[in-house]
């Protein structure tokens, strides 16, 4: 059975830890989003500047593009994107019904610790007001499955794993 998983939430929820780890566990291909920005993205990030809608447009599309490129070779997937608004969700997910969401929830308390432990990412700590501000968390006409951070993340995983019926 083809599983094509978007692992979104907010800079620090773990979702490259969690969807790597995912990807191994299904034996699928994994792609981590942040991957796919333009590298202006990325400096206007690194500098503190909080991306626009129109910043994030060809980013989400190069997205879309991955899993389509998977959906048409029959194959299995797992992908990173913070997707924090429904518009975004929406144009990678469009017509995609096949397409699952994982979304990484947690407190601000617990993810501002976590960025704070973190090296070597383009994305400051200072940004993440602005991740929360933008966060519009999906709601149950996504069919999102909902995971909370506090657990491990092999825990996170199987939960995952259990809650999109994957038989490994």
């Amino acid at each position: 059975m083809k599983t094509i998983v978007v692992v979104m939430g907010v800079s620090g929820s773990g979702k490259t830890t969690v969807a790597s780890l995912l990807a191994e566990r299904l034996g699928c291909a994994f792609q981590d989003g942040d991957d796919l920005h333009p590298s202006e993205n990325v400096e206007k990030m690194r500098s503190g500047t909080p991306l626009t809608d129109a910043d994030r447009l060809p980013w989400l599309q190069a997205i879309a593009r991955r899993i389509d490129f998977w959906r048409e070779r029959g194959e299995s997937g797992v992908v990173t994107c913070s997707a924090l608004k429904k518009a975004y969700r929406r144009i990678i997910l469009d017509g995609r019904g096949d397409v699952s969401v994982v979304y990484l929830k947690g407190e601000r308390a617990l993810i501002h610790d976590r960025l704070l432990a973190r090296a070597s990412h383009f994305m400051p700590v200072a940004l993440l007001d602005s991740q929360f501000e933008t966060l519009e968390e999906p709601s149950e006409d996504e069919s999102p499955i909902v995971v909370d951070i506090g657990k491990e993340p092999s825990q996170l995983v199987d939960e995952i794993i259990f809650r999109l019926g994957v038989r490994r």
